[in-house]
């Protein structure tokens, strides 16, 4: 077995620099560095939870959809980061006062989700869940069509 200690960061690429750092900044991340955006190198951000993300750039592609997400051909990749936050209420209204537009929800039993896109359409999923892992959830009985509604 591999001995992962975490996950060290999230690679986003993204059309616009200012745009992006200015809206993961209004989600709380803090601008680290910028070791040279326009040659491809990362833009690194980190969140005081300890959540690091690269924005990746510039993007040579103009179309506005995410293209593992938004077509109905389902190409492999990855699709979406998922946070945990304590309260998905709190984060709802934090959303409403940032005009930032919920394109999504879903919830299994005792989960509830959201999902808001940045500006170049990458999906973000906020969970709220109690306790600290999901696996409490899962259940081999249970019947899991509560998750046709994840996008």
């Amino acid at each position: 077995m591999i001995a992962i200690e975490k996950i060290d960061h999230v690679g986003i690429r993204i059309r616009d620099k200012d745009r992006s750092i200015g809206f993961y900044a209004g989600l709380g991340f803090d601008l680290l560095a910028d070791i040279g955006f326009e040659k491809g190198h990362p833009i690194i951000m980190r969140h005081p939870s300890g959540v690091v993300i690269n924005l990746l750039g510039p993007s040579s592609d103009e179309r506005d959809q995410n293209i593992l997400m938004d077509v109905p051909t389902k190409y492999a990749g990855y699709t979406h980061i998922s946070l945990k936050v304590t309260s998905l209420d709190e984060l709802e209204a934090f959303l409403n006062e940032k005009e930032i537009e919920i394109t999504g929800r879903f919830s299994f039993k005792d989960m509830r989700a959201l999902f808001i896109r940045d500006p170049d359409k990458n999906v973000i999923e906020f969970d709220d869940y109690p306790g600290g892992e999901p696996e409490a959830r899962l259940d081999p009985s249970d019947d899991f069509d509560a998750y046709d509604q994840h996008p």
